[in-house]
């Protein structure tokens, strides 16, 4: 079955979405979407299949190809949008700004669901908001990813003040020594490096985070996103903070024709205007 033959009888939700996720990683957003979004959404997840994936941005390219496999198999099961996780996607692409956009609409159009990628999706938010310059807090990125990052953001349009990983920052040693984190950091760790961030550019029209970065700050040291900081880091800052992860959210929940059930943050609540 195809999207056009789905009725609303034979659909488990209303409103369906998947997820799909780097081959080498358990990714929280199915989890962070459903647990924002209203009761008539169902999520689903799909993770890209090479056994030997190490992070690599050649193999990103090499396995470009899989995303067209995921749309596919998530029309066939009812999904109305479908959202691929993991920023460097697009840079890794080679495509382009212009190319990435005419990618999402070409999957979008031969699937019949609306396909968005979140490397895009936040050129998408940041226009949204009337941003021009930001400044990022690249995280745990390797220098080849948030630099990246900064290529596929400038190409867009942006103005970029500052960059910077948890290393160019100071909180640790060595590249190698991020790495070892496998993404997850300390509860206080996020407050601390976007003050540093804000201190290096103060003139920023928006804070960033890349990536699907996690710290230590929920209940009993439950890993948590920035989707979840998001509220407190706008009060402290006062400015608008966006990682990845929202921006993807808001594309989805802009292309349901929804918003969230909670309060997180700028970008998020915008979709209620």
């Amino acid at each position: 079955m195809m999207p056009s033959q789905w009725t609303p009888e034979q659909k488990l939700f209303p409103h369906q979405v998947g997820f799909t996720c780097p081959p080498f990683d358990f990714d929280a957003a199915p989890s962070d979407f459903l647990r924002i979004a209203p009761r008539s959404v169902g999520v689903h997840g799909w993770m890209l299949h090479d056994p030997d994936y190490q992070h690599g941005l050649d193999q990103r390219k090499k396995n470009f190809g899989m995303l067209d496999d995921f749309v596919h198999c998530m029309a066939r099961n009812g999904v109305d949008v479908a959202g691929q996780v993991g920023s460097n996607w697009v840079h890794a692409s080679g495509l382009g700004v212009e190319g990435i956009r005419q990618h999402c609409e070409d999957l979008s159009d031969k699937h019949g669901v609306r396909f968005h990628m979140a490397g895009y999706a936040m050129v998408e938010a940041l226009r949204a908001m009337n941003v021009e310059k930001v400044a990022l807090n690249a995280a745990y990125h390797w220098p080849a990813w948030w630099q990246g990052t900064i290529g596929f953001l400038k190409e867009a349009g942006f103005d970029v003040l500052w960059a910077g990983n948890f290393h160019d920052q100071g909180w640790f040693e060595s590249q190698e020594a991020v790495n070892a984190k496998r993404w997850i950091f300390d509860g206080d760790l996020a407050q601390k490096s976007f003050e540093y961030v804000a201190e290096q550019a103060p003139t920023a029209d928006a804070y960033l985070i890349n990536g699907m970065c996690n710290f230590r700050s929920g209940p009993d040291g439950v890993p948590e996103r920035p989707l979840h900081l998001t509220v407190g880091l706008e009060a402290s800052l006062g400015k608008p903070v966006i990682g990845h992860d929202t921006a993807l959210y808001w594309r989805i929940f802009k292309s349901l024709g929804l918003k969230p059930t909670s309060s997180h943050g700028r970008l998020l609540a915008s979709l209620e205007e």
